[in-house]
């Protein structure tokens, strides 16, 4: 009997012949979920030593834990028939906005933002957003599917599918602006590669664009008038909503101008950060001999990106930014051989939100944009912005799977005379 015959009746090879999908999609997610345990490991040290009397190996082992249950989501994700997310694509989008409603005004209030709501009996904050992020990218390749003979029209074509986008985008802004820009500009992306007409695209940057005009102009007259700390006392005792706007404005006038004081929360961040990427240089410090994770805030999460450059340089962070670019680039060869427009939309979609939120995250970190929250999706300590990115991985899969499964089957019926 053949070894592989005997392989393939272990446990491991029955798995193993069960896990189809795009093999270097599948490599990217190993070798990321990698470098997440060696950086988190690296940078929750000094915390784990806080928080549980000496044990560094705390988060560790949580993140170990993140990374199995995110990986058997995968593999069950991706054995899902993707057309079955279409028909759950509406029920989810309409559950994300009542969701999405209670956390603005009821969420609870963590790192100064209001993005979670606490889940009953496991006692676990669940960040809303990213079930609406999910469920939206679902629905709008759905849409955008049905919507092809009809998308140029702006009544009957763009309006039912930028409605979706507005909402959550609107819904989410309050309480995480970034994460509300990035959905937007990823659905923006796509609805230009849906065929979606390129003048009504213009026209919904150029309305997007006004609050953001609005914000720079406001951090501009503020650093004019001098008066950013005098406006920090006034808000304390505001509504969530005013004191997010003197944060946003805050940060891009730190961004623009820098910090007024060195203790500022954003300059101290960027700081930090640029701290950390200089004492890495080419080859880094090596892992776990990181100096700024004591100094530098949440450097397991929003500034772990800066930690991987200092312990392994600035090839170890192109090497990052290589396997985003693979992700990408494999996620758009799905598109490419998807026979079907709901999963080619479905595919792309996910794949560019979470590439382009590792590069908002990235820009961040080297200090290319103003601070935001977003994290690196995979590497980032993990939480429920890990199961979501490794279901939107899995989803992805699925559409690679069922493309492959066709493939083979015209394949056969060609050979057969």
């Amino acid at each position: 009997m053949s070894n592989t015959a005997t392989i393939e009746r272990t446990p491991f090879g029955s798995l193993r012949s069960r896990t189809k999908g795009d093999k270097v999609i599948w490599t990217t997610v190993v070798l990321l979920a990698v470098v997440s345990l060696l950086v988190v490991y690296s940078s929750t040290g000094l915390l784990a030593y806080k928080m549980y009397k000496g044990n560094t190996e705390v988060y560790l082992f949580k993140q170990f834990a993140f990374i199995l249950v995110g990986i058997m989501v995968i593999y069950f994700a991706h054995q899902v028939n993707y057309t079955i997310y279409s028909k759950v694509a509406k029920i989810l989008f309409l559950l994300s906005i009542p969701l999405l409603i209670y956390t603005l005004f009821f969420g609870v209030k963590l790192n100064e933002g209001s993005r979670w709501i606490r889940l009953p009996i496991i006692n676990m904050t669940f960040q809303t957003s990213d079930l609406a992020k999910l469920a939206l990218f679902m629905y709008l390749s759905r849409l955008l599917n049905k919507k092809q003979d009809t998308i140029k029209d702006f009544r009957k074509g763009f309006v039912p599918v930028i409605t979706p986008v507005a909402i959550v985008c609107i819904l989410i802004a309050p309480a995480n602006l970034s994460t509300a820009l990035l959905i937007g500009a990823t659905s923006l992306m796509l609805l230009f590669i849906g065929r979606v007409s390129a003048r009504h695209l213009l026209l919904t940057i150029g309305v997007a664009l006004i609050p953001v005009i609005i914000l720079v102009c406001a951090a501009v007259i503020r650093h004019k008038a001098d008066g950013g700390a005098a406006e920090k006392v006034k808000t304390e005792n505001r509504s969530r909503l005013f004191v997010r706007v003197d944060t946003w404005i805050s940060r891009v006038e730190t961004f623009v101008y820098g910090g007024k004081e060195d203790n500022d929360d954003n300059n101290y961040q960027t700081n930090q950060a640029k701290i950390a990427i200089a004492k890495g240089g080419i080859l880094g410090l090596g892992p776990g001999n990181s100096q700024q994770r004591n100094f530098l805030p949440h450097p397991y999460s929003d500034f772990i990106y800066a930690i991987i450059i200092e312990e392994y340089g600035l090839i170890g962070g192109a090497f990052i930014v290589f396997i985003y670019l693979v992700f990408l680039l494999r996620s758009i060869r799905i598109f490419r051989r998807c026979p079907f427009a709901f999963g080619a939309f479905l595919a792309l979609g996910l794949s560019f939100t979470l590439v382009i939120q590792a590069l908002a995250n990235m820009a961040v970190n080297v200090n290319l944009f103003p601070v935001t929250g977003v994290t690196l999706p995979l590497v980032s300590m993990g939480g429920s912005s890990f199961l979501f990115t490794c279901l939107a991985i899995g989803i992805i899969l699925s559409v690679a799977r069922n493309s492959e499964q066709l493939e083979g089957k015209e394949a056969l019926n060609t050979a057969t005379p």
